[in-house]
């Protein structure tokens, strides 16, 4: 009863925490979107999405990975603490070659090449956030430090954006905020360990090169399924303007920010999925939410002008189709969260989990190059695409579900 206790106050603790990473954007983004021009919007948006990847790149899948480690280790300090340092390495080494992939990316790409100091600078905050380490606190379920370090961290950014960023001009300040949040955050973290009583630990190479190789999986996984929005976003900003980049990045943000409040069921049952392998647990969750989660994508199709409009002012109502489109993905990817890592994942299918994102990515690629031969790529085909991909996803990941659901708990 005690640990079931832990597991809905840790549940509790990710709801919050993602409720605040929907509500924070959705401050500033009326804020920007009215004082940026659609080009400078477009700008900080295509950056945000480069970044995107790079953070992918650096994070490697370790916050699955390692999550699972301390949760295997979570009496062991000192495992914990070796697990940490080399964790710690490891992602440094990936800031590396992310670091290295975006120079080339600033050689080949205009709107990068064109804002070097603004994309070096937004990608410090990314490379700063090696030093945060939400997996030791996910593993220890203790979810409450991840979330008051991210809610004070966005708070101090958000107040500073409306004080200091007026206009155009002041572009730069945003990724510079972001580092300044990012820097006190990182303050906190390091408190919070050391009130833990853990330490870094640095064992050798070849461990370093295990972890890396451990949450390789989880890589492909992840950048996979992010990519479904990112890579659009990638090819718009290469073949289209930087408006049509506003539009679609306003739409996928919205739908971006909403998936979002799927993850505290996926990460917040993922402990115990790991330890109970309960079917059960995953049905009573799809019983309960799926009617909330169909009730909000209706109130999303049929109110899409009223929220753009609230979101990002009357020039990007031209998005209202875009967004409707879009609408579906919210249904399907809410199933897509929970048949992944908490249902597959844990009965040990983390190839089959990433087997699915990655034919649903090459389906997706073979769209958009379709797309691109047929003199076909407008944001609405674009977004066509994208729920067809999100469908793939779901149905491939619902047949491994029912082939191997004997591997599971029903009691």
């Amino acid at each position: 009863m005690k640990h079931y206790k832990k597991t809905i106050i840790n549940t509790s603790m990710l709801m919050i925490f993602n409720i605040a990473k929907i509500i924070f954007p959705f401050i500033t983004l009326p804020y920007l979107t009215r004082i940026f021009s659609t080009d400078t919007f477009g700008v900080v948006s295509y950056v945000k999405t480069v970044m995107l990847y790079m953070q992918i790149i650096i994070d490697f899948g370790f916050m699955l990975s390692v999550t699972k480690n301390i949760v295997d280790a979570r009496d062991d300090r000192k495992k914990i603490s070796e697990i940490l340092g080399d964790t710690l390495l490891a992602r440094m080494l990936m800031g590396i070659i992310a670091f290295i992939i975006l120079i080339l990316l600033m050689m080949f790409v205009p709107i990068l090449r064109e804002n070097i100091l603004f994309t070096l600078l937004s990608f410090l905050a990314v490379f700063m956030s090696i030093f945060l380490m939400d997996y030791l606190f996910k593993g220890l379920e203790i979810m409450h430090i991840v979330t008051i370090r991210f809610i004070l961290m966005k708070t101090i950014s958000t107040i500073l954006t409306f004080v200091f960023v007026k206009n155009n001009n002041d572009i730069l300040l945003i990724p510079i905020l972001d580092i300044i949040s990012t820097l006190i955050a990182i303050i906190l973290v390091f408190y919070n360990i050391r009130k833990q009583k853990i330490s870094f630990k640095f064992t050798n190479l070849n461990n370093i090169y295990f972890s890396i190789k451990q949450s390789f999986v989880y890589f492909l996984s992840t950048i996979a399924s992010t990519s479904f929005n990112a890579l659009s976003t990638l090819l718009i900003g290469l073949m289209i303007t930087t408006t049509e980049v506003a539009y679609w990045t306003i739409c996928i943000q919205i739908i971006g920010t909403i998936q979002n409040c799927y993850t505290p069921f996926s990460e917040g049952i993922y402990p115990e999925m790991i330890k109970s392998k309960n079917i059960n647990n995953i049905k009573k969750i799809l019983k309960i939410f799926l009617p909330v989660v169909s009730i909000g994508c209706l109130i999303m199709f049929i109110g899409s002008k009223p929220i753009l409009l609230i979101l990002g002012g009357s020039k990007y109502l031209e998005a209202s189709l875009i967004l409707k489109i879009l609408v579906p993905t919210l249904f399907f990817s809410f199933l897509v969260y929970m048949l992944g890592w908490p249902t597959l994942g844990v009965i040990g299918k983390e190839k089959e989990t990433t087997k699915s994102t990655i034919y649903s990515i090459i389906i997706n690629m073979f769209l958009l190059f379709f797309l691109l031969i047929t003199n076909s790529f407008t944001l609405i085909n674009i977004a066509i695409v994208r729920v067809i991909t999100e469908l793939f996803l779901f149905l491939i990941r619902l047949y491994y579900t029912k082939k191997y659901i004997y591997l599971f708990n029903e009691s």
